[in-house]
């Protein structure tokens, strides 16, 4: 499973980093209704935090940034808001389900989760760090993480980072340059 995918499936809401429930069951190659049922049968499992249920306007929201939630069944009147999986409700959905593919799909969600933590970190810590070395390497680091992230079964051939710092704005571009493997 490419980490890419998991990425382009996470979002923030209410200043948490998740991933809805639709795209969830994607992943694990279920029924949306199958995860909400492991969740509902098993509540100790789940406390608050875990996992979220949109309300209407973030439903709203996501309706018009997201195609998922017109594609799913989950139209312009569902009965039910979405709910969303934090990183600590997917560590808990994993106890749940058993399966060759969930536990393929979790060390996956886990390691994109993880990489996109460390990305944040580093890039943070760029901004405050003045020896260009130290930069150099964190630039370097960040290349790499963002390489993992977007990683498919082409052969980089190079990478190019740029980075603008301006009136306390960071503004970080990475271009990787990939052939098909031979």
């Amino acid at each position: 499973m490419e980490l890419q995918a998991i990425e382009n499936k996470i979002f923030t809401i209410q200043g948490k980093q998740v991933i809805l429930d639709s795209d969830v069951a994607e992943l694990y190659n279920v029924e949306t209704k199958r995860i909400n049922e492991a969740v509902k049968n098993n509540p100790g499992k789940f406390p608050e935090g875990y996992i979220i249920t949109l309300t209407d306007d973030e439903m709203n929201f996501l309706r018009s940034k997201i195609s998922t939630l017109k594609n799913t069944g989950r139209g312009k009147h569902a009965k039910y808001n979405a709910k969303c999986f934090s990183e600590k409700g997917l560590y808990m959905l994993a106890t749940i389900l058993k399966s060759p593919k969930a536990t393929e799909t979790t060390i996956a969600i886990i390691e994109t989760f993880a990489k996109v933590r460390e990305l944040s970190r580093t890039i943070s810590q760029l901004s405050e760090q003045s020896d260009k070395e130290r930069q150099k390497s964190m630039i370097k680091k960040s290349g790499e993480l963002i390489s993992d992230i977007l990683s498919d079964d082409s052969q980089t051939v190079g990478t190019e980072t740029t980075i603008e710092f301006n009136f306390s704005v960071l503004k970080v571009k990475h271009t990787v340059k990939k052939k098909p493997k031979e």
